[in-house]
């Protein structure tokens, strides 16, 4: 579906925008770069919308279990004339004559001539199985779905190079902005202490969608993604993400969660022995307080030159330095992950590790029979913790607790394990998690496959 660009390749990585070069690919191609999109809640429709305002991009087919929501994201993005049946070669011919698609069938996508899936459902299931599909037909894979890759991301990775496709979360999430600002403290010469992000509201690990429902009518939110906001989960699932995809350590489980501002980062997160919260350099974790919407990093150098030098420039007294981003734009920077895959064919954020694991956590007792609700729900919410301790405690991960039967009396609080609930393995995302726990294991990824 990559067809090389020639311009593209030769001139269009010397000082041009990706507008400019994805400008330049559709002149030659004689087309936008392609896009379907699963999901057209709040996180696809700024999408939608924000894609379509993209010189040389458009979202060319919306899948939805309520197909009305694709409609109507095509509509406030300016677009008419949506079809919504006929088979798939029919529906192929529709995507290639630049009419807006709409279906309620995510696999759909798979088989439609469009260049890059991206994923918004923000269902870990959902999420396997389109990047699965979707690398087996071809298709390069852009998540807003961290959930998933927190689960099964280290496969999906491996799978899409060895395809010599792209594999990765999107821009706009607070892991992608923070690797970003990762590698900028790296590339400048300093040490790695700390990466993290700001929680914008305090942590509550009891709360439901029933407790955050009037807050979520508020906000226009969905009420099972507000309260994954507030018991810790997305914040553990985030952190988690971060880790595997810049390679840093989880130190502790649950991570410290200070309450910290702006100008307090450098000095809170330090090691314990300097007067900080750390246990140790080179982790993530986060803070409540205003450091939200913002990611920061913690940079580390005692150079005499160097520190004179930030001192000079308003950094601080070193040789702990704050490095902060004051925002992060969702889905109105997503799309940005779609021109790095199609232009420049490497991920904004891939797994490059698999050393954190979102762990599920008894959000309230838990019965024998009972049946788990997943992510934001009622039933567990997560605590990030290091790989090593997740497989050594046999704890199941928060990305296959939906559907899972407990199997027997659970207190509230209790970080599950595998004696405790039964996963279903009849999931996309639990076998997948199989082959990369052998993957993990050291067996070749050939023999996954085959």
């Amino acid at each position: 579906m990559h067809t090389k660009c020639t311009y593209v390749q030769t001139e269009g990585c010397c000082g041009m925008s990706y507008v400019d070069r994805l400008r330049a690919r559709e002149r030659e191609l004689g087309r936008p770069v392609r896009v379907g999109l699963v999901g057209a809640g709040q996180m696809g429709l700024g999408f939608v919308v924000q894609a379509g305002r993209i010189a040389g991009m458009e979202v060319a087919a919306i899948a939805d279990i309520a197909p009305e929501r694709g409609r109507q994201a095509f509509a406030r993005a300016g677009r008419d004339g949506v079809v919504t049946a006929g088979s798939r070669a029919e529906l192929g011919r529709a995507v290639e004559l630049g009419r807006p698609v709409v279906t309620d069938d995510a696999m759909t996508l798979t088989g439609l001539p469009v260049d890059v899936l991206v994923d918004a459902s923000g269902v870990p299931e959902v999420g396997a199985r389109v990047a699965f599909a979707g690398l087996l037909a071809g298709k390069d894979i852009a998540l807003l779905n961290v959930e998933c890759d927190v689960t099964v991301g280290f496969l999906l990775a491996t799978l899409a190079r060895g395809f010599g496709r792209v594999y990765t979360v999107c821009r706009g999430d607070e892991p992608v902005e923070c690797k970003a600002l990762v590698d900028h403290v790296r590339d400048i010469g300093f040490d790695i202490v700390c990466a993290g992000k700001g929680k914008n509201n305090p942590l509550d690990p009891a709360a439901t969608p029933a407790s955050v429902a009037e807050r979520a009518v508020a906000k226009g939110m969905n009420p099972h993604m507000l309260a994954s906001f507030v018991d810790g989960s997305k914040t553990m699932i985030e952190m988690a993400a971060l880790a595997n995809g810049a390679n840093l350590r989880v130190a502790s489980r649950g991570m410290t969660g200070p309450h910290c501002t702006v100008d307090g980062l450098a000095e809170t997160f330090r090691p314990a022995a300097e007067g900080g919260v750390l246990p140790e350099s080179g982790v993530v974790d986060y803070c409540t307080g205003p450091v939200a919407p913002g990611v920061f990093v913690i940079g580390r150098s005692d150079h005499p030159v160097v520190v004179e030098e930030m001192a000079y420039l308003g950094m601080g007294k070193g040789p702990y330095y704050s490095f902060y981003r004051p925002y992060h734009l969702a889905s109105v920077e997503a799309p940005l992950s779609v021109a790095e895959a199609v232009l420049d064919r490497r991920p904004s954020l891939a797994p490059r590790a698999w050393n954190a694991e979102v762990l599920a956590v008894a959000k309230r007792d838990l019965r024998p029979g009972e049946l788990l609700d997943g992510i934001g729900g009622d039933t567990v919410y997560g605590l990030t913790d290091s790989a090593a301790n997740a497989r050594a405690g046999g704890h199941v991960p928060l990305g296959l607790a939906e559907g899972a039967r407990v199997l027997r009396e659970v207190p509230a609080g209790t970080v599950l394990t595998s004696g405790d609930v039964a996963v279903d393995e009849t999931t996309t995302i639990a076998t997948l998690r199989r082959l990369q726990e052998r993957l993990l294991a050291g067996e070749p990824v050939e023999s996954l496959v085959a």
